[in-house]
């Protein structure tokens, strides 16, 4: 198959990238590198991979990659993630997320793929999880604390407005907290990659509040497990992939320093204002309608990931 995946030289999607590559695929990944990483193909790009230098908010560069490209598969995980920024330049994140999506969106329709698959959020669609009933199924309302959720639920609709309208079949997977190699610990980073930063220079990572916020973790190759999977299988969603477990930012530093074989000291830092205190997601229906299920438990992948953080 042709896949082209926007924000392949990312965390997630040059995992993404590699497995499509290993199983024979031709692939190109559309990156800016404005937060991916040219290394992280190195692998990919030895087994046939192309990267494609361009934004996806750019006409010229999405001309380029479809018809260079010429995909079948189209999966869209290049996005707007900072929070905060998304909160002081509402219109830039929804240009990103919601604006660029519509275009990609267009252009598989015209072109024919025969899949699109899009990376949407979890927990910051749904909002906080405070007083409701956890883990949080897709049909439970969505309430964004922060214009980032409010975008990408904005693209969700567009990729069901397609659907309905074009027969164009796309799915949309709610992502959990993802984590493991590869991960920048810098900019708006997950906290697993900023403790094993901060564990492997010897400095306290810094916890916020009391520490006992939840989130819904979920192991990189889980998640390009799924995106794989929702390609091959179909099916309209969204579907959420995550474990459905809750787990506090305390206990998750415990166990990270654990892998790093240290007690779990930090830096107490402020609550800061607005955060989700609680969340996980439900991932049954995406067992039921497409077989798949995270795999990797949390020490073992926690592990892994400090041993790349090592260089081990």
């Amino acid at each position: 198959m042709r896949a082209l995946v926007t924000g392949g030289a990312g965390f997630i999607g040059s995992h993404l990238v590699d497995a499509l590559a290993a199983r024979g695929d031709r692939v190109l990944a559309l990156d800016d590198l404005s937060s991916g990483r040219r290394e992280n193909l190195a692998r990919a790009c030895d087994a046939g991979a192309e990267l494609l230098e361009g934004s996806v908010t750019d006409e010229a560069a999405l001309a380029e990659a479809f018809e260079r490209g010429r995909p079948e598969l189209v999966f869209h995980l290049a996005a707007q993630i900072d929070v905060r920024r998304s909160v002081s330049d509402p219109a830039f994140d929804l240009d990103v997320n919601a604006g660029a999506t519509i275009k990609l969106l267009e252009r598989a329709r015209v072109a024919g793929v025969a899949r699109f698959v899009f990376a949407s959020t979890g927990g910051a669609i749904y909002g906080e999880g405070e007083g409701r009933d956890l883990p949080l199924p897709e049909d439970s309302d969505c309430r964004p604390d922060a214009p980032y959720g409010q975008s990408k639920y904005a693209a969700e609709g567009y990729l069901g407005l397609y659907r309905r309208l074009h027969g164009l079949a796309t799915i949309a997977l709610r992502l959990g907290n993802v984590y493991g190699p590869r991960q920048d610990p810098h900019g708006e980073a997950g906290v697993v990659a900023i403790f094993c930063n901060a564990l492997r220079e010897g400095r306290l990572p810094r916890v916020f509040g009391d520490g006992e916020q939840t989130r819904d973790y979920v192991y990189a190759a889980d998640v390009v497990g799924a995106f794989v999977t929702a390609a091959e299988r179909g099916g309209a969603g969204p579907y959420n992939i995550g474990t459905g477990v809750e787990t506090s930012v305390i206990d998750l530093g415990r166990r990270i320093a654990a892998a790093f074989d240290r007690e779990f000291e930090f830096e107490p830092a402020p609550a800061r204002l607005g955060e989700i205190q609680r969340i996980s997601i439900d991932p049954s229906l995406a067992g039921r309608e497409l077989g798949w299920a995270a795999g990797q438990d949390l020490d073992r992948g926690l592990a892994i990931t400090a041993d790349w953080f090592r260089g081990d």
